[in-house]
């Protein structure tokens, strides 16, 4: 006998198709999975009926909901954890309390957050940049994303190599605010010789 409909779901839409095509497509950026591997889950995705008919494609993947969710948005009434540089060096690494909310002000000086070792409770952590020719540093951990399109360079540059889509159950960082001539960088952390950097 098939599988009745109410065990498979409820009916997709063309949007979710869309959506868990991107996140394939995703997984083949991020090196999780080959060309031909994707050809042949879009194949299963496209064809696809009922939520449960998405999961086989993403079942080894770390994000095998692939029905989106809207990302939870931060709190407007919670208080940043304003962090001031000034002309030195402020970093965080290991384990640490990470709020919501963050402030970094740097005149010439520079902070590095390394968030890789550390619990984040929060969906979503919202970071503001200051900074004059100062510097922020940001190691995100391998599986979370950032989105760095609301940051202000006038003289100074803006980089990130982290996926910025956000996606269900891992840490989505927004980073927002001024680089004057300063710099942002949001990166994974590169492991030479078993140590992190």
């Amino acid at each position: 006998m098939s599988e009745q409909p109410e065990a498979r779901g409820f009916r997709i839409s063309d949007a979710d198709r869309e959506r868990a095509a991107q996140r394939l497509h995703q997984a083949l950026a991020e090196g999780r999975i080959t060309l031909s591997e994707l050809e042949e889950r879009l194949t299963v995705v496209y064809a696809a009926r009922y939520e449960a008919d998405l999961r086989p494609p993403f079942a080894d993947l770390p994000d095998p909901d692939v029905v989106a969710r809207p990302v939870p948005s931060v709190p407007s009434d919670a208080p940043p954890l304003v962090l001031r540089a000034g002309m030195s060096t402020i970093k965080r690494s290991g384990s640490w309390d990470v709020p919501p909310r963050l402030r970094l002000q740097s005149a010439m000086g520079s902070v590095v957050l390394d968030f890789c070792d550390t619990v984040i409770a929060h969906p979503v952590v919202d970071i503001e940049v200051d900074l004059g020719a100062g510097s922020a540093k940001l190691l995100v951990p391998d599986d979370s994303t950032a989105n760095v399109d609301d940051i202000v360079a006038s003289m100074g540059t803006v980089k990130s190599s982290v996926p910025s889509v956000p996606r269900p159950g891992v840490p989505h960082f927004v980073v927002h605010g001024r680089a004057g001539m300063g710099s942002v960088t949001v990166r994974r952390r590169y492991r030479i010789a078993g140590r992190y950097f």
